[in-house]
């Protein structure tokens, strides 16, 4: 197993078992419902004292024949893999751990925050732990400019109502949206707002300097772009550049010393693919043969 391979199945076992904890010492202890094939294990496990993790391996069986092809091989066996430790955390190492016996409100902001922690880490390796996981993965790489989160959420709200009809109580269903409101949160900001960044649009007289200047101070790159004053139509640079909230603050100020006649547009980019920059992968990561 090379370094890469160690630090992923790492990472997928400390997300399987993060996971496992808020759904099993929290949200399942408080009975607060969550989602997907575990929020359907969860129902089983209420009702019939069926072992959640086994639940969640059997009831995975048709989706993942079902996804495998759009997903790929190796995706699959890595969700496998997942499923397995998920199923011995919640099914063998947590029941031997004390559980959350509280306010259920408290359960449900915990179990959310939690729980979107360890599916973010295990979805940031590119696998899952089956189940919705798997009809949600195959949604965003067809559909990869959907929010994961969202996808997550929309699956979530079937689940949420079951658990409600089976404990008749409509606080659970409200308990429910909370925690999976957060859980969903998490994993966006996990997966997707830590490669957030700061988009910094600079109208110049003198573009390469401006450029020079911010590979020199940030080592970020540049483009510029060709552009002329809409009133008096004399040639303008602008120079575009993604960079973080604290290089911005450093580019802003190396501009002025540049062209104090300079205009800077900030914006907040939610996402930014590219050199330099984490990108994530979803799915099927197979490069199509030739011919």
């Amino acid at each position: 197993m090379t370094e890469n391979r160690l630090k992923n199945f790492l990472l997928e076992a400390l997300g399987c078992f993060i996971s496992a904890l808020g759904m099993y010492s929290f949200a399942v202890a408080a009975q607060v419902p969550i989602t997907g094939i575990a929020g359907i294990g969860a129902i089983l496990y209420h009702l019939f004292g069926l072992p959640i993790g086994i639940s969640n391996i059997l009831l995975n069986v048709p989706i993942v024949l079902f996804c495998y092809k759009l997903l790929g091989r190796d995706f699959f066996l890595r969700s496998v893999r997942c499923m397995v430790m998920f199923a011995i955390f919640s099914d063998f190492v947590l029941p031997m751990l004390p559980v959350y016996t509280g306010d259920r409100m408290l359960a449900a902001i915990c179990g959310g925050v939690i729980s979107g922690i360890g599916d973010a880490l295990i979805y940031m390796q590119n696998s899952s732990t089956g189940g919705m996981d798997f009809i949600t993965m195959a949604i965003k790489f067809k559909h990869p400019h959907m929010p994961f989160g969202n996808l997550t959420f929309g699956a979530a709200l079937a689940v949420i109502l079951a658990n409600g009809l089976v404990f008749r109580d409509v606080d659970t269903i409200i308990y429910g949206l909370i925690l999976n409101f957060l859980t969903s949160y998490i994993i966006n900001r996990m997966m997707f707002g830590f490669n957030a960044c700061m988009l910094a649009m600079i109208v110049t007289e003198d573009g390469p300097a401006i450029c020079d200047a911010i590979v020199r101070k940030v080592d970020r790159g540049s483009t510029i772009l060709k552009a002329y004053g809409g009133y008096r139509q004399d040639p303008r640079d602008v120079v575009m550049c993604a960079c973080s909230s604290k290089q911005l603050y450093e580019i802003e100020r190396e501009v002025k010393k540049i062209d104090p006649n300079s205009f800077t547009v900030m914006l907040q980019a939610n996402e930014v693919q590219g050199e330099g920059f984490r990108r994530l992968v979803l799915g099927n990561t197979d490069k199509p043969e030739n011919g």
